[in-house]
């Protein structure tokens, strides 16, 4: 039994095709439609397996290819995470024998397959573990210095073995221990969803995350890009809210608050919530932003806010955050910004023991938040004077 399976994004693919191999099936997977609609014409496939929102050749094109073409019984599966309903009647008038809406999980795709197709001859595997196919496709960035004892390997593993569309980027910043080495075995084996962005030099976490974000930025296939801190203090199950938030709304930038309230898990040292409370009221007046926690290392972005975001170096190395909401304002005006940023309280947040930032290091954060007013006032009043120098002009 044969099948093709075509989707632009291949962290939806790759899991796919390993389960249906796992269950006898041979398998052949592609990320562009019109080379799909070339394999389709050389393999033969039993069954096609394709996403409706692709770029060029849309996904019900490529039905309707198949039932015009010398082999139009060939069974037809859309696996998509378009749900209008007048996509689904279109995709059923053209003859498709079944539609999935992402996020499903992998166990029901293989079941759908076997009543369209029957089952392979191979003898069949008991598998277990289940994996969702997610709708859209996500890369994380995690910073990562002498993280050689803390690093939660095991946890970050098996979330990208459960969940399809992740994809891992872990910045060692010129780690004084075996950080690297441990990375890199972490990667081995799963290098289509795991990255090692490896600082020779240490240039602090603002650095390597911004480093780590333009990288992920030049994956085609990735829908949003976020990070996360490597002790996992916000775990990855409160992160995938963030994503849920970014993707059902207008928001660019869906950042995670460590706020106390009920039903929630908030551990904070008890000096730290003192200082916080200052040193967020500064912020506060900084951005002109009612934010209530700036600073939790969880955040998600959409693609196109990126290069606003990380295209230039962080002026501090702490509290690049304000500057990223900064750059936002600058760019969108202060109005606008307000729209497209959201605070989402988390579930979850527990102070990991090891935390490099001291609380000494509070004095020098209050003087790298007075560095960041004065850099970003004058370049407002830059591009202001610029911005009366084209009206000038233009006149």
């Amino acid at each position: 039994m044969k099948i093709l399976a075509i989707d632009d994004q291949q962290l939806v693919l790759l899991p796919l095709e390993k389960r249906l191999t796992e269950l006898g099936y041979e398998v052949k997977i592609e990320t562009n439609s019109k080379k799909g609609l070339e394999v389709f014409e050389s393999f033969i496939p039993d069954l096609v397996i394709v996403d409706i929102n692709m770029p060029g050749i849309s996904g019900l094109e490529v039905v309707e290819f198949i039932r015009n073409s010398d082999r139009p019984n060939t069974s037809v599966m859309v696996l998509s995470g378009n749900t209008q309903d007048n996509v689904i009647t279109k995709g059923f008038d053209l003859g498709i024998d079944d539609y999935m809406k992402k996020p499903l999980s992998l166990n029901e795709v293989c079941a759908r397959v076997k009543r369209l197709i029957g089952v392979s001859n191979q003898t069949q595997k008991t598998l277990s573990n289940d994996v969702v196919i997610q709708q859209r496709c996500v890369g994380v960035v995690i910073p990562c210095y002498n993280e050689e004892e803390r690093l939660l390997s095991d946890e970050f593993l098996s979330y990208i073995d459960k969940y399809s569309g992740y994809h891992l980027c872990f910045v060692n910043d010129g780690s004084k221990d075996n950080t690297l080495d441990v990375l890199k075995n972490l990667q081995k084996g799963r290098e289509d969803f795991i990255t090692v962005y490896d600082c020779e030099k240490n240039g602090g976490k603002a650095e390597a995350v911004r480093l780590g974000m333009l990288h992920m930025a030049t994956k085609e296939d990735l829908d949003y890009i976020g990070f996360l801190d490597a002790d996992l203090s916000t775990d990855l199950e409160d992160f995938d809210d963030l994503v849920k938030t970014i993707e059902t709304s207008s928001f660019k930038i869906v950042s995670g608050s460590r706020i106390s309230r009920m039903g929630a898990n908030i551990t904070k040292e008890s000096a730290r919530k003192i200082i916080s409370l200052t040193i967020n009221y500064i912020i506060r007046k900084i951005l002109k932003m009612d934010f209530k926690d700036t600073q939790c290392g969880a955040k998600i972005f959409s693609k196109d806010v990126i290069n606003i975001g990380f295209g230039e170096k962080f002026v501090t190395q702490w509290i690049f955050d304000v500057e990223i909401f900064k750059r936002m304002s600058h760019h969108f005006g202060l109005k606008k910004a307000r729209t497209l940023l959201c605070e989402q309280p988390l579930k979850r947040w527990v102070h990991a023991d090891g935390s490099k930032l001291s609380m000494k290091d509070s004095i020098k954060i209050v003087m790298q938040l007075g560095q960041i007013a004065w850099v970003y006032r004058k370049k407002r009043k830059i591009n202001n004077s610029d911005l009366k120098h084209i009206v000038v002009n233009n006149n």
